[in-house]
């Protein structure tokens, strides 16, 4: 990886001396990166190559490739596109565009990508089984089965294709077809654990052969033990063949290897209900609605629970969204009636019981979406527990949720009743369990180089502010400290006793000789200026230590008197902003109105300081991104993004800004540019962009 680096490094000081380089070896180096799985890094190349002769085609395929490997759909088409533009016989672009367009949800667009491949390349099987999964994705079952006849004829053997075909029968309801196609990619290859995985779906659908479907999942888990939704899978199964405490260990292992499945925690409440142990069930309930926001089933469970602990008011909240939002079915009410009877509100409880019984004669009207009522995210299961856990996470506020509504006539009481109280599962028939992966260069396993998988569980959070520091976090894509006109002058006067870098990730330090170190530091400009004329510098410079030491308070004092001597100390203006910000962050304390109001005030005085940096030196792009940093936490996103636009017109590889816009955008509910804007963060070497935008895409 160093040797790597130090390549790059020596590259780019060819370039600076001969002014041009050769664009034949940096595609080729970025291809060397690409080949060993350094996406982000090969980015960086392609990036050169671009920049040097834009109107070559391969660098853009080749970075189009290497967002591709680390889930950036959107960026990968649209390089994808340029490459195409640039020339229209690359056959690998077309595909590498197809596959990326059906991971955009975009079937159409895909299709037509597939079908300039296989004009050329007529015998291309793995485009010609994503065209068929394409062609049932837009409901054209018809050609769906033509392509999968012409895949056979060229690749009978080709276990993917049955199994694909197998999808295919299944949307049909034909399952007697679907497990013959799922039993031929058996025969074929009997390690397919997809094609296991489905054959295990199949047979639990049928009572009797619970413990055959059973056994089919063993053999999955023991091929891939690392599927949460493998375990889930098994915890039914398992509860099926009343076998509880598997059951339980199952869910309880499924959550380490996935700790946010809504369906495990689901799942797990549902059997902690049914052995009383209602205080560690509402807390997985509780979970699921954090996850997913106003989860019905979630709600109508939680509202039984805590009616067993108690918690009445509580109880009568969650019923009473589940009547609103289902108002025609007599289970949501009788749980309402029994909410309030234990309650005591014998009035009520009765007006309640009395409605129950008035709707348990009638069937569930379906709802019309005309009317407002959308689909919601109770999608998950239905009453043979099989769902996509790719749908499942949808949040539609208080609207009726109509696919538990579905049938054209309506449906009995306790069918939808029944679906509050069903476990759920993961449904392995997904389009992408079965499609071909990209078959180009650099394609593969998911190994080092998918860093988007590294933090896909950790929070989401801003880039922080940038600052002035005596330590900084160097990285491979950005070995050295930013650079800033004001502190290189500062550091020229060599007044401060170490040198200042620029950072928005500044190195912790836990060495006790350095911290004694500025402690020491304090004492002596302490010192110094009690015996001597203080200057602005020396209590800038003191000021410096006590933000190394995090005395914000402080350091607040001591730039301001920096500022009172030289009102025009930019750097000055610039250090007062982040030591009110951090000192702001550090005891937030949003639980009471006046904290809200301290807070909101920092913040404030924070900002008021960057309008006076961005007056005193206009050209500086950090001003304006920690103003809109700042903006974000007060959860001003639409200032936030003009904020960061600024800051991207000082400073066009500012990676950065585009990455703080894109989570912004995001947050105001514009996946499009948000996720345009993280592409572009990655291609700028923001590794943490895939990360996101994997995560807000998903």
């Amino acid at each position: 990886m160093i040797r790597r680096i130090f390549t790059f490094c020596l590259l780019l000081c060819a370039i600076a001396v001969r002014g041009q380089i050769n664009v034949d070896q940096v595609v080729r180096v970025g291809q060397n990166a690409l080949y060993f799985e350094d996406y982000v890094l090969s980015i960086q190349y392609f990036n050169q190559a671009v920049d040097a002769k834009p109107y070559l085609a391969k660098p853009y395929f080749y970075r189009a490739l290497a967002k591709y490997n680390l889930d950036d759909m959107r960026g990968a088409e649209a390089d994808a596109t340029l490459a195409i533009d640039r020339n229209p016989f690359i056959t690998e672009a077309y595909e590498l565009r197809g596959v990326a367009r059906q991971n955009l949800g975009d079937a159409k667009g895909a299709i037509s990508d597939y079908q300039a491949v296989l004009e050329n390349i007529p015998v291309n099987k793995e485009v010609m089984l994503n065209m068929a999964l394409a062609q049932e994705e837009i409901g054209d079952t018809v050609a769906a089965a033509s392509t999968y006849a012409r895949l056979m004829k060229i690749a009978l053997n080709y276990d993917r294709a049955h199994l694909g075909l197998a999808r295919l029968r299944l949307t049909q309801k034909d399952t007697v077809a679907a497990a013959a196609e799922v039993d031929r990619a058996l025969e074929i290859n009997k390690f397919n654990v997809g094609a296991i995985v489905m054959r295990a779906e199949l047979f639990m659908q049928t009572p009797d052969s619970m413990q055959r479907a059973l056994t089919m999942m063993d053999e999955a888990i023991r091929l891939d033990p690392t599927n949460a939704g493998f375990f889930i899978n098994r915890a039914f199964m398992r509860y099926r063949t009343n076998d509880y405490y598997g059951a339980m260990s199952d869910y309880d292992y499924a959550l380490q290897l996935n700790p946010h499945s809504p369906e495990a925690h689901y799942n797990r409440a549902l059997l902690k209900m049914e052995v009383g142990d209602y205080d560690r069930a509402v807390d997985d309930l509780n979970e699921v609605i954090a996850l997913k926001g106003r989860d019905y089933r979630a709600l109508y469970n939680r509202a039984m629970v805590q009616k067993e602990r108690g918690y009445y008011k509580e109880a009568l909240a969650d019923a009473d969204a589940v009547v609103n939002a289902f108002p025609d079915l007599a289970a949501a009410y009788f749980l309402r009636f029994d909410i309030k009877q234990a309650k005591g509100d014998r009035q009520g409880a009765k007006v309640d019981y009395d409605k129950s019984l008035e709707l348990a004669r009638h069937k569930v009207r379906k709802r019309d979406e005309a009317n407002g009522v959308a689909a919601s995210n109770m999608d998950m299961a239905d009453n043979n527990a099989n769902a996509d856990a790719s749908t499942a996470g949808s949040d539609n506020g208080d609207k009726a949720p109509q696919n538990l509504l579905d049938t054209p006539d309506g449906e009995t009481q306790e069918a939808v009743a029944a679906r509050f109280r069903s476990l759920l599962t993961v449904s392995s028939s997904k389009r992408s369990d079965i499609s071909s992966d990209f078959a180009g260069q650099g394609s593969g396993g998911a190994i080092r180089g998918r860093v988007q998988n590294a933090v896909r569980y950790d929070a989401i959070e801003l880039e922080p502010l940038f600052t002035a520091s005596f330590y900084t976090q160097p990285t491979e894509l950005k070995p050295s400290a930013d650079y800033l006109k004001e502190v290189d002058e500062v550091n020229r006067l060599r007044a401060l006793r170490m040198m200042l870098q620029v950072t928005n990730h500044v190195a912790p330090i836990y060495d006790d000789e350095d911290i004694r170190r500025h402690f020491e530091s304090v004492d002596y400009y302490t010192s110094y200026m009690a015996t001597h004329a203080p200057r602005a510098i020396d209590f800038f410079a003191r000021g410096m230590d006590f933000m190394t030491v995090k005395d914000y308070t402080a350091a607040i004092k001591d730039f301001s008197e920096a500022i009172r001597l030289t009102p025009d100390f930019t750097l000055a203006w610039l250090m007062r902003s982040n030591a009110e910000a951090y000192a702001a962050m550090a005891s937030r304390d949003l639980s009471t109105d006046k904290g809200k109001v301290d807070f909101v005030a920092a913040v404030r005085r924070a900002i008021d300081d960057l309008d006076k940096v961005a007056e005193l030196s206009p050209a500086m792009a950090i001003a304006y991104f920690n103003k809109g940093v700042l903006l974000a936490d007060l959860d001003d996103y639409t200032s936030a993004i003009a904020a960061f636009s600024k800051a991207i017109e000082l400073k066009s590889d500012m990676g950065e800004a585009y990455y703080n816009r894109g989570y912004s955008y995001f947050k105001l509910g514009n996946g499009q540019a948000g996720s345009s804007d993280l592409s572009r963060a990655g291609e700028l070497g923001m590794v943490s962009a895939y990360s996101l935008l994997k995560r807000m895409s998903r």
